[in-house]
């Protein structure tokens, strides 16, 4: 086994245990995501594995609404977006930074928003630290090295 990949056993070992931690910290909290800006998970935990849900589907969209706010605040000039929240009749779903990354929460409806909300920041810091590392090796991005010319090249050899 490779350094690199030690490096990232390490790391998704660290994921787990935060975000562990995080379900742990309050009865309302149904699931946690841990996606990069592009909305690929990297890391999640459940309380009910009864729950049906599609982590990857749900990682993706939330990750998407966090940078189109994100943006939005930007075109605004309202600083730095702290937190989104949707609120739904069943429950509701959080969304904050970390970093390169996007910390998701689903819960119940009676949550304590002012302790998700604490927990929310506090966990995002220990996360960014080590997501931002992680995320380090790969590139920002994937099709910028890309020259369809290459592929031309590559069909007259053959």
């Amino acid at each position: 086994m490779t350094s690199d990949e030690k490096a990232s056993m390490l790391n998704t070992k660290s994921f787990d245990k935060i975000l562990s931690k995080v379900i742990k910290s309050e009865q309302g909290i149904k699931k946690v995501i841990l996606v990069d800006r592009t909305g690929l998970t990297i890391a999640h935990v459940s309380k009910f594995s009864y729950y049906p849900v599609d982590i990857d589907g749900i990682g993706a969209i939330a990750s998407a609404v966090f940078c189109a706010s994100e943006e939005q605040g930007k075109n605004l000039e309202l600083g730095q977006l702290q937190i989104v929240t949707s609120e739904f009749d069943q429950g509701k779903i959080f969304a904050a930074s970390c970093g390169r990354g996007v910390l998701c929460l689903i819960s119940d409806s009676d949550v304590n928003i002012g302790l998700i909300r604490l927990i929310m920041k506090r966990s995002g810091e220990e996360l960014k630290e080590i997501l931002d590392e992680f995320l380090a090796e790969m590139p920002e991005d994937l099709g910028a090295g890309l020259d369809l010319s290459d592929l031309d090249k590559i069909e007259k050899n053959h």
